[in-house]
C-alpha cells in the first residue's frame, strides 16, 4: 500500500513538473530584479525603461528597481552589468549606441558580451533646433547648413549613435557641422533648451515639453513616414534625403544566465508588450512598442552590428 501511494506521489510530481515547467524557473524570481539603465535620468532610455519596469513587475511578481549608471557613452553601467552574477537578478538595457561605441573604439563591450532577452520600444527621432535659430523649417535649415559649413553646432553623444546619424546627414548635405559632446539625451536636451547648441537629434518624449514651452522646436521627423503626433512636420525623405534616426531599446542579461530564467523574463516582457495600458503609456511618452522575442532580437542585433561597422570609420 505504501509503495502504491509513493508511486502515485511520484507520478503526480512528474505531471506537475510537466505542466508547469522546470522547477528552477518556477522559483524565479524570489527577490527584486535590479535593472541597470546606463544613461542619466530624464532621457528617453530612463523614461521608457521606467515604464517597462513598472509593468514587468506585475508579470514576474517582484519589484524591478531602475538604477541609473551613466557614463562613457552609455557603457559604464553595462561594464558593471557584465560583472554581475548571472542569476537573473541583474538585467540591463542596450540600444544602437552600444554597438556604435564598440565599433568606433570607445569600448570593447558589444551586444554579444551579454545574452539578449527581448527588445521593447522604438523611439524615432526628430531634428530639433534652438528657438531663435535663423531657420524655421527643414528647407531653410538645409539651405543654411549648405551655405554655412561649420557654423551649426550639433549636440551628440561623441562616437555614439547620434554622432553617426549626424555624420551621415552631414555627408548627404555635403557640409560640415560643429560637434559638441554630451553623455546622453537628457544633457543634450538641456543644452539645446539653454541655447548652448544649435541643433540635435531628440526623441518626442525627451523634447516635447520644451517644444511646447518654446525652448526649442522640432523641424523634421527622421522616419519613413510623418509622425502621427506632429503630422505637420515633414520627413527628410520628403526633401530627398534618406535619413532614418531610430533607437530600439532592449533588455539583456549577463552571459551564463540560465535559459529557463531568461524564458521567464522574456515571457514577462512579452506580456508587458501586450498590455494595452503599457502601450498607451509608452506612446504617451513618445515611444512605440516594438517587441522582438529573443531569437528575433538577436537576429536584429547581428544585422545592425554589420551595418554600423560599415559606417563607423567615418567617425573621427
Amino acid at each position: 500500500m505504501r509503495r502504491k501511494v509513493l508511486s502515485i506521489f511520484i507520478l503526480t510530481s512528474i505531471l506537475v513538473v510537466g505542466v508547469f515547467g522546470i522547477v528552477t524557473a518556477q522559483d524565479y524570481p524570489t527577490k527584486p530584479v535590479q535593472f541597470i539603465v546606463p544613461w542619466s535620468p530624464g532621457g528617453g532610455s530612463d523614461t521608457l525603461m521606467r515604464i517597462v519596469a513598472k509593468y514587468l513587475e506585475e508579470y514576474i511578481g517582484e519589484a524591478v528597481p531602475v538604477i541609473n549608471k551613466p557614463g562613457v557613452s552609455g557603457t559604464l553601467g553595462l561594464k558593471e552589468l557584465k560583472e554581475k552574477p548571472a542569476n537573473g537578478y541583474h538585467i540591463g538595457q542596450i540600444h544602437e549606441g552600444l554597438l556604435a561605441a564598440h565599433h568606433v573604439g570607445i569600448t570593447e563591450l558589444n551586444y554579444n558580451d551579454f545574452t539578449p532577452v527581448a527588445s521593447m520600444t522604438n523611439s524615432p527621432q526628430f531634428l530639433a533646433v534652438r528657438a531663435d535659430a535663423p531657420y524655421s523649417n527643414l528647407e531653410e535649415f538645409i539651405e543654411y547648413a549648405k551655405n554655412n559649413p561649420g557654423e551649426i553646432s550639433f549636440g551628440v553623444t561623441l562616437k555614439g549613435i547620434p554622432h553617426i546619424w549626424t555624420a551621415i546627414l552631414e555627408s548627404k548635405l555635403e557640409t560640415k557641422f560643429n560637434y559638441v559632446g554630451y553623455e546622453g539625451t537628457g544633457e543634450r536636451v538641456q543644452a539645446l533648451a539653454g541655447g548652448f547648441i544649435d541643433a540635435g537629434p531628440i526623441d518626442y518624449a525627451s523634447g516635447i515639453q520644451f517644444v511646447e514651452s518654446g525652448k526649442f522646436k522640432f523641424i523634421a521627423f527622421a522616419a519613413e513616414e510623418r509622425s502621427e503626433k506632429l503630422p505637420d512636420l515633414p520627413t527628410f525623405a520628403e526633401h530627398g534625403y534618406d535619413i532614418i534616426w531610430s533607437v530600439q531599446r532592449g533588455i539583456v542579461v549577463p552571459q551564463g544566465t540560465p535559459q529557463d530564467v531568461i524564458d521567464v523574463l522574456e515571457e514577462g516582457l512579452r506580456k508587458t508588450a501586450d498590455n494595452e495600458d503599457f502601450v498607451a503609456d509608452v506612446e504617451k511618452a513618445g515611444g512605440e512598442v516594438k517587441f522582438r522575442g529573443q531569437d528575433n532580437y538577436i537576429n536584429y542585433l547581428e544585422t545592425l552590428d554589420k551595418d554600423i561597422a560599415a559606417v563607423a570609420d567615418q567617425i573621427e
